[in-house]
């Protein structure tokens, strides 16, 4: 029988942690894992003291402290949890980093590098220890799993981990949610949120690698009787002074809104009442919102840079992130060409109906199957 243990340390707590970022990759993998493994196997999360988890399949192992917070987490990692992995077959790093003291052979998962591209968004020491021990992991590793095949070629890249020892377990989405609504549903939610009729919509944190400055740039290009409000969305990250500035210095103030944060709950209703979604982040270890908004048949911009385009496929339009003329023009497009936005929505339905979380835990699967043969 093989016994599997899988880090889970960084599933939080936190009202909507189960759709959020690394979050929703580790929540929704594990709910589709036993489902997906050979007859026989025991699989086991490792995860906080005060953890709420529970899976169909697994069994749970709980610290003895409480790892909410990324020092205690890292320290229980690293230090404690060592000691109570000799049972393991096979350990699975879900987030980045395994122990330094590991005897079973290993897997770790790799979302994107954006500590390394853009470090300002970390702490150094949070910087330093993800730098070092990331790229520890991914060497001394079986298998890397990489999120999508961007992020698989920058693994490659910066650790210089051979392409032949990373395997790609794209996400999914949650189907019951991310659909299109009936019309009347997008309206009653525009009315009750005070929204136009017609909007451009973007969602994501407010920071650099975002490329907002650069849209906005675009968008003012456009002569006013061709715009459509603009709606970005997003909790302030790191350095969003700019993105403010621009508006101001733009003079878009009473063309773009910034409703801040959405919560999950909210974000199909947003999807599905904005005419078009736009996305020009030059940095993406996935682009889950692209694939979101596909899902609930809204169409989308999106840069033409890392893992956009293998999201999108050839259900958007794709776009040079600094090229603010193609952007001008994508922008115009979107907002004159009915046909253009009928086709993309169909387009985008069947791209995003390719992406599946029992898809995922299927190649999670295969590639601790990789591992254990010594692949």
């Amino acid at each position: 029988m093989v016994h599997v243990g899988l880090n889970a340390h960084l599933l939080s707590r936190r009202a909507g942690y189960r759709t959020a970022g690394i979050h929703g990759y580790i929540w929704h993998t594990l709910a589709q894992l036993a489902a997906a493994a050979p007859p026989g196997w025991r699989l086991t999360a490792l995860v906080g003291r005060d953890s709420p988890a529970a899976f169909p399949g697994l069994e749970l192992r709980r610290a003895r402290l409480d790892t909410e917070a990324p020092l205690r987490r890292i320290l229980w990692e690293q230090a404690f949890q060592p000691w109570a992995l000799a049972d393991f077959d096979l350990y699975h790093a879900l987030a980045f980093v395994s122990p330094l003291w590991l005897r079973a052979p290993s897997v770790v998962t790799i979302y994107d590098l954006s500590f390394i591209h853009y470090p300002q968004v970390l702490p150094a020491a949070r910087r330093w220890y993800l730098r070092l021990f990331t790229a520890l992991s991914c060497r001394r590793a079986q298998r890397v799993i990489a999120i999508s095949h961007s992020t698989a070629r920058d693994v490659a890249a910066t650790f210089g981990i051979p392409p032949a020892r990373i395997d790609v377990a794209a996400p999914g989405y949650d189907t019951a949610a991310y659909r299109p609504l009936p019309a009347e549903a997008a309206a009653a939610f525009r009315a009750r949120r005070g929204l136009p009729d017609r909007f451009w919509l973007f969602v994501g944190t407010l920071e650099p690698r975002k490329n907002l400055p650069a849209l906005l740039e675009a968008y003012a290009a456009l002569a006013p009787a061709e715009r459509l409000p603009l709606v970005l969305a997003g909790g302030r990250g790191w350095d969003y002074q700019a993105i403010f500035a621009a508006v101001e210095r733009l003079r878009l103030a009473d063309w773009v809104q910034f409703p801040g944060f959405l919560p999950a709950d909210e974000l199909p209703f947003w999807y599905n009442s904005a005419e078009a979604f736009v996305y020009p982040s030059v940095y993406e270890g996935f682009g889950l919102p692209a694939l979101e908004a596909m899902a609930c048949g809204t169409p989308v911009i999106v840069s033409d840079r890392a893992s956009l385009p293998e999201v999108v496929g050839q259900a958007g339009l794709r776009v040079p992130p600094q090229d603010t003329a193609a952007w001008t023009a994508a922008l115009r497009r979107a907002g004159a060409d009915a046909g253009w936005r009928a086709a993309a929505r169909e387009e985008g339905l069947r791209q995003a109906a390719r992406y599946d979380w029992a898809e995922t835990a299927r190649q999670t699967v295969a590639s601790y199957q990789r591992a254990l043969a010594g692949m």
